[in-house]
């Protein structure tokens, strides 16, 4: 009786967390990964060159596809300001090229003031030579930071693990070492990494995917000392993982090229897995209405929704439409790289060659398929009946979510969109390659930073 009380006790705490941080947006998509916030009163559209809709924009130094967080009036990001400005290939003209970074380059914590954009104060977390190589279209600052309110940690491709308070005050660092994931098989490939770290309770939990020694682990948020490490006996994957609460339990959703896994985030033990075979995922998985929706690999794949609360193996075999755990998977076409978007019973899935995907939440079916217009990295986010998808070419398309496609606005942006969009507190966040904009209803003066 003491465990079941004890157990209740945690959720309703984590309950009531989560529901503090409804207006915040504190980790990449914010809470649990779902990309979602209602009641903001964003605009339909808005103009850049004009202001209309823009509140400010901050100059952004470096580069970095790391996305925004919010809480409160603090915004936090990372980026990495190289010797040289880098060339960015779009698209799938870069295939599997890698780029050749000029040292030195530092590695940077920003916080921003959510009201005005002013800088508050910047971090630098390392400065050198790059361990690895990154793909053409990728970058040196792919992790979004994550915070619990108080503490901000954030992860780079130095390796470097940090954790700030939020006056910017250090509070420690771990070195992860060499961050190398790549093209299986071959280790001279390094494409960047990209898993975001999480927050659960008084733990920061990192999936570090490489060539050989992969390994998931948890720090103490405070201290950074290690508390669990498990390895990984998987293909490199570049998604984040995810937290989620069911049937009495809090679970760690971990994608792998081999298998993706349920696990406790207190101690790391395995709680269930599902054979998923592929190379290069990078869809973060996340749950809606109930299923654990997960996607990604080389290329065009199957959307997959296991129902929450599985225990042990619940692997299908690899034909199956169904399963005691599995309640559908859509025909081959799912993302490559961005994460699905479950909003009002629909589930959205954006290609990176720009076509999208939208499926039935329930059954899996499919609703429609519509051409962007443009090529995509970013993941789409929703609000208040819209949807918002960032293009790689600057283009951010608004939609009017439901059934059949409409699109309300095409807003060009003025740069390159590489980083998800964070919605809080009626503003959209949205990086470009050197700006961050914050975007909300008409009638405020733009503020240059």
């Amino acid at each position: 009786m003491r465990f079941v009380q004890g157990s209740v006790t945690v959720l309703v705490a984590l309950s009531l967390r989560l529901d503090a941080q409804a207006q915040d947006w504190p980790s990449f998509r914010g809470t649990g990964a779902q990309g979602v916030a209602d009641g903001q009163n964003l605009p339909a559209e808005w103009d850049v060159k004009a202001g209309r809709g823009v509140r400010w924009k901050a100059a952004i130094p470096g580069v970095g596809h790391s996305s925004p967080i919010v809480w409160g009036e603090r915004v936090f990001l990372t980026t990495a300001v190289p010797a040289e400005a880098p060339t960015l290939v779009l698209g799938d003209k870069g295939g599997i090229d890698l780029a050749a970074d000029k040292p030195p380059i530092s590695w940077r914590l920003l916080c921003l003031d959510a009201r005005d954009g002013k800088l508050l104060w910047q971090r630098e977390a390392h400065a050198g030579a790059p361990r690895a190589a990154r793909h053409v279209k990728s970058s040196q600052a792919n992790p979004t930071p994550v915070t619990d309110g108080k503490t901000v940690v954030a992860l780079f491709g130095s390796g470097s693990l940090v954790a700030h308070d939020f006056e910017g005050a250090p509070r420690w660092s771990v070195d992860l070492g060499t961050l190398n994931p790549g093209l299986l098989g071959d280790p001279k490939s390094e494409w960047g990494h990209a898993s975001s770290p999480v927050i659960f309770e008084d733990l920061a939990i990192v999936q570090v995917d490489k060539h050989a020694d992969s390994f998931l682990a948890a720090f103490d948020l405070l201290s950074g000392k290690p508390v669990w490490r498990v390895a990984r006996d998987e293909r490199p994957v570049w998604a984040t993982p995810t937290l989620h609460r069911s049937f009495g339990r809090v679970e760690l959703v971990v994608v792998g090229g081999l298998h993706v896994r349920g696990y406790d985030p207190r101690t790391g033990k395995e709680l269930w897995r599902f054979k998923d075979e592929a190379e290069v995922k990078t869809p973060t998985p996340f749950v809606g209405d109930g299923l654990v929706i997960f996607a990604g690999g080389y290329r065009g794949r199957p959307i997959f929704a296991i129902r929450a609360g599985a225990e042990g193996d619940v692997s299908v075999p690899a034909d199956a439409r169904s399963g005691p755990s599995l309640a559908w998977r859509t025909e081959p076409g799912g993302p490559y790289t961005t994460t699905p978007l479950a909003y009002h019973d629909l589930l959205y899935a954006v290609r990176d060659e720009g076509i999208l995907g939208v499926y039935d939440l329930k059954t899996g079916a499919l609703v429609y398929r519509e051409r962007t217009g443009t090529t995509h990295s970013a993941s789409p986010v929703a609000s208040d009946g819209r949807v918002y998808l960032a293009g790689e070419d600057g283009q951010l398309l608004v939609l009017r979510a439901g059934r059949a496609f409409e699109l309300i606005a095409r807003v060009d942006m003025g740069e390159t969109l590489f980083a998800t969009p964070a919605i809080s507190r009626g503003t959209m966040y949205v990086r470009t390659r050197g700006q961050l904009y914050a975007i909300s209803a008409p009638g405020r003066a733009v503020a240059d930073r």
